[in-house]
C-alpha cells in the first residue's frame, strides 16, 4: 500500500511538472512571432505595419512571407536586427506588450514611455527641458486628435510625421532627461499649450507649416495649432 501511494504521488508530481513546463513554454512562445505564426497578435502586427506603410498584404492573422518582408523593412528602418522575427525588441518598437512578467498595463506604459522618450530625444535633445516635455505633449495631443492615429506608436511611426525617423536620429542613445520628459508628458503636463505641430524656424522650408497658428515658442521650436 505504501509503495502504491508513493507511485501515485510521483505520477501526480510528474503531471504537475509537465503542466508547468507546457504553460511556461506557451508563455515564452507568445512573446515571439515568425513565419508560420497565426492569431490575433499577428493580426495586430500586420495592422500596425500596414497603417505605417510597411505592409500591403491582407490583415488575416497569418504570418506569411509578405508579413516577414514587412517586418524586416520595419526592423531595418528602426535599427533592429532585420531577421523577420517579431521578438521582444521588435514588439517594443511596435508599441506592443513584450511578454514575461508584469501586467499588460505595465508593459503598455513602459512601451509608451520608451517610444515617447526616443522621439523627444531625437527631436529635442538640445532643447530646454520644458521644450522636451512639450514635444512629448504634441505627440499625445495628436493621439487625441481625430486627424491622427489614435495610439502613441501610430503617431510616432506615421510615415513622414517626424524627420528623426528618416535621418537616423531616432536610433541614437536617449538622453536621461527625455525619459523624465516623457513621463511628465504622460502624466498630463503640456507646456505646448495644446499644440499638435512644432517646427524649427531655422530649418523649416514648408510654407504650410509656417501657416499654422502659433501658440508659443520654446527654445528653437515654434508650437502651433
Amino acid at each position: 500500500m505504501k509503495h502504491r501511494h508513493t507511485l501515485l504521488f510521483s505520477l501526480a508530481l510528474l503531471f504537475m511538472v509537465n503542466v508547468t513546463v507546457i504553460v511556461l513554454f506557451q508563455h515564452a512562445e507568445a512573446a515571439t512571432y515568425r513565419q508560420g505564426s497565426t492569431g490575433a497578435q499577428v493580426r495586430t502586427i500586420q495592422d500596425k505595419l500596414k497603417r505605417w506603410g510597411y505592409y500591403d498584404g491582407a490583415v488575416d492573422g497569418i504570418f506569411g512571407s509578405g508579413t516577414a518582408a514587412a517586418v524586416k523593412k520595419f526592423q531595418r528602418t528602426n535599427g533592429l536586427t532585420a531577421d523577420g522575427i517579431v521578438g521582444p525588441a521588435t514588439l517594443k518598437a511596435l508599441g506592443m506588450p513584450t511578454g514575461g512578467g508584469g501586467s499588460s498595463t505595465s508593459n503598455s506604459q513602459d512601451n509608451s514611455t520608451y517610444l515617447l522618450a526616443r522621439v523627444i530625444s531625437a527631436e529635442a535633445r538640445g532643447e530646454p527641458y520644458s521644450g522636451q516635455v512639450a514635444v512629448g505633449a504634441v505627440i499625445l495631443n495628436r493621439v487625441e486628435h481625430p486627424s491622427f492615429p489614435n495610439s502613441i506608436s501610430g503617431v510616432v511611426y506615421q510615415p513622414g510625421a517626424f524627420s528623426c525617423m528618416d535621418d537616423g536620429q531616432f536610433n541614437q542613445p536617449v538622453a536621461d532627461s527625455c525619459y523624465r520628459a516623457a513621463r511628465e508628458a504622460l502624466a498630463g503636463s503640456d507646456p505646448s499649450g495644446g499644440a499638435i505641430y512644432y517646427f524649427n524656424p531655422d530649418t523649416a522650408t514648408s510654407a504650410w507649416i509656417w501657416s499654422r497658428p502659433l501658440i508659443k515658442v520654446i527654445g528653437k521650436h515654434r508650437f502651433c495649432a
